[in-house]
């Protein structure tokens, strides 16, 4: 396209097609997961602050592309008469490919994740968790418009472009006259369809404002109806410099949501000023709820570092991985602005800044535990994983995430149970901190490894996270106990005592009987087994696997291997309760050299009964249901 074509008007627009999925996802938005229509006023000033906090950046280096392009602004437009709402702001703008990446490409790292989450759902109406977390925001306008237009002109450049959508499938992009387009920055402008035209009512419109954008950074400006001056709604104050005595709930809890893109209320409200070598401002929000990519590897946190109220970037490296989850605003005059924001990552005032953020996010949960059980009890539900990975990953704070940490049990269930608390209840000789691994908590809390445990009231911590198996096996210990799993090795708890009314079952009380049954299964399950030995740790049930004794615990050598990391598993050792009724019959059988046959297909069932109960699959599916159908032939005879 040459010059004269683009001043005149440019050729007639050409179109192109979303992306795959994309009529599905809008039709989903519009009719199935916006329940709320008014947040798409909300969703186009975020964009429109963001653009300007982009320009504000880049003009760092580059004061040219302000120009006379005036006070940063956003200024919402009504006509009543023909049916249109514009919200324009004087930010970056944009250029062509932006057109396309930006707007003809929708929540490109979430269509599929997002579609699938609400075809599994089936409760997609009113689930307004959904919003914000895929990208999806300035689609909502087709919630309320027949049709939207862009026009944005992208400062420093002498092209201008129009791109216009009804929402069902395509989109165009042409040419826009210079003389039509703003000096620098974006133009929205919505076509009201008939059933929402109280949006184009200046009380409607303000209410909205106030409501959902009071706190954004960027004055807001309306214009009723056209002819009329512009009247000031907002005056653009950053929130996190304004003293806590002037801010309100609401207020917090509406900059939240604009900052993440949420819905919810946020569970704890971090907002302060450091004062002394370096001074900032932080405020810092933990969600009320759990985001669908907070496992997701590609995830970053959501941390916005200002310099002197300049957005620097939206990803500041500022919080560790293991505090990913929370919102965070960091606005400081320290740091240099003429540097790249790579460099400023790199210096030790950022540094710094880094650290003390993070020892107050962590003192704020622990106080947060303290004065509020139940909250924080939400939050470790939510993000409880996520935090333990700084176990593993951060061991000079991993003291002060002991104290936030809260498990499930075998004998509090419930997942409230501290470090504290267990090591308080200490039985009588223990020597440990018990736990048992896995990745169902229900399994877990029926799992036979924990029986001669309960015979003396010893608790066992019950750890169903992939992220546990690492950090335990890394932790020295916490006040002196080390961290013992229950799966691996002897159970070495003799010396506990037993709780009243339970009798001592020994291994050492191991009958002659018996002691041939453990050698003839050894025998028989040589290429499966270790060892299978008599046990101390098992009441009620006939067997149990565990790992050899300076062997991985066995859920860390799934995990590792699953991920290529280890090479073939290593054999388990099969225990077996030397007193069951099962055993005693099996060894009476070996005694009077009976029925050989019958007694290799017990020891194959028994063992391959102690995977289920691990969670894993037998050995060898056909030769299990063989044995089996045998073994029940056999008894109804």
């Amino acid at each position: 396209m040459n010059e004269a074509e683009v001043a005149s008007g440019g050729s007639a627009p050409d179109t192109h097609v979303f992306q795959a999925d994309v009529a599905r996802l809008l039709d989903l938005m519009v009719h199935s997961v916006y329940s709320e229509k008014d947040i798409f006023l909300r969703e186009l000033i975020s964009n429109a602050a963001d653009a300007c906090e982009k320009l504000r950046y880049e003009a760092i280096a580059n004061p040219d592309l302000i120009g006379n392009g005036g006070a940063f602004g956003i200024t919402i437009s009504a006509d009543k008469d023909a049916k249109t709402l514009t919200v324009a702001d004087n930010g970056i703008g944009m250029n062509r490919e932006d057109l396309v990446s930006a707007l003809g490409t929708i929540a490109s790292s979430g269509t599929k994740a997002f579609l699938d989450k609400i075809s599994q759902s089936g409760e997609a109406q009113g689930n307004q968790n959904l919003i914000g977390q895929f990208g999806i925001g300035f689609y909502s306008a087709f919630m309320v418009a027949s049709s939207v237009q862009v026009e944005t002109r992208r400062a420093g450049t002498d092209e201008a472009w129009s791109w216009t959508s009804d929402g069902k499938g395509s989109y165009q992009i042409a040419a826009l006259p210079l003389d039509a387009a703003p000096v620098h920055g974006t133009r929205v402008t919505l076509h009201i369809n008939d059933d929402n035209t109280e949006f184009l009512e200046p009380y409607r419109i303000e209410s909205l404002i106030r409501e959902h954008s009071g706190a954004v950074a960027v004055p807001i400006s309306v214009i009723d109806k056209p002819g009329e001056d512009a009247r000031t709604l907002t005056d653009g104050a950053a929130l996190w410099a304004k003293s806590k005595q002037d801010i309100t709930p609401d207020d917090y809890t509406e900059f939240y949501r604009g900052l993440g893109g949420h819905f919810d209320e946020p569970a704890l409200t971090i907002h302060w000023r450091a004062e002394g070598r370096y001074e900032y401002n932080v405020l810092a929000f933990v969600p009320g709820s759990k985001p669908f990519d907070l496992f997701d590897p590609a995830r970053k946190g959501k941390a916005k570092l200002y310099v002197r109220r300049v957005l620097i970037t939206s990803d500041a490296d500022l919080l560790p991985g293991w505090l990913r989850f929370v919102r965070l605003v960091v606005d400081t005059a320290d740091l240099p602005l003429n540097m790249s924001r790579e460099l400023i990552q790199q210096s030790p005032i950022f540094a710094a800044i880094r650290k003390g953020v993070t020892n107050r996010v962590l003192q704020d949960l622990s106080k947060l535990a303290e004065t509020d059980a139940p909250t924080f009890k939400t939050v470790w539900e939510n993000f409880g994983a996520v935090l333990k990975e700084g176990l593993y990953e951060d061991p000079e704070r991993r003291d002060a995430i002991y104290k936030l940490a809260r498990f499930a049990s075998s004998t509090h269930p419930d997942g409230d149970r501290s470090l504290v608390d267990y090591v308080a209840n200490l039985r009588p000789n223990q020597t440990a901190i018990y736990y048992l691994l896995g990745d169902d908590l229900k399994r877990l809390g029926i799992s036979p490894q924990l029986e001669g445990f309960k015979a003396r009231g010893i608790e066992v911590l019950l750890l169903p996270d992939a992220v546990d198996a690492f950090w335990v096996s890394t932790a020295a210990g916490y006040e002196g106990k080390p961290f013992k799993s229950v799966t691996q090795g002897a159970a070495d708890i003799k010396l506990v005592p037993l709780n009243e009314g339970e009798t001592e079952k020994t291994a050492s009380d191991v009958s002659p009987e018996v002691a041939t049954l453990l050698a003839f299964m050894k025998q028989t399950l040589a290429d499966a087994v270790e060892d299978v030995r008599a046990s101390d740790r098992l009441s009620e049930s006939p067997a149990c696997l565990v790992a050899p004794e300076f062997g991985p615990d066995r859920r860390m050598e799934r995990i590792l291997a699953q991920h290529g990391k280890s090479g073939a598993l290593s054999k388990p050792v099969l225990e077996i309760n030397p007193t069951h009724p099962l055993v005693t019959s099996l060894a009476a059988r070996v005694a009077a050299d009976s029925d050989k046959g019958l007694i290799e297909d017990a020891s194959w069932l028994l063992h391959d009964e102690a995977r289920i109960m691990d969670g894993e699959m037998p050995t060898d599916a056909a030769a299990f249901a063989g044995r089996l159908r045998r073994v029940l032939e056999r008894a109804s005879a």
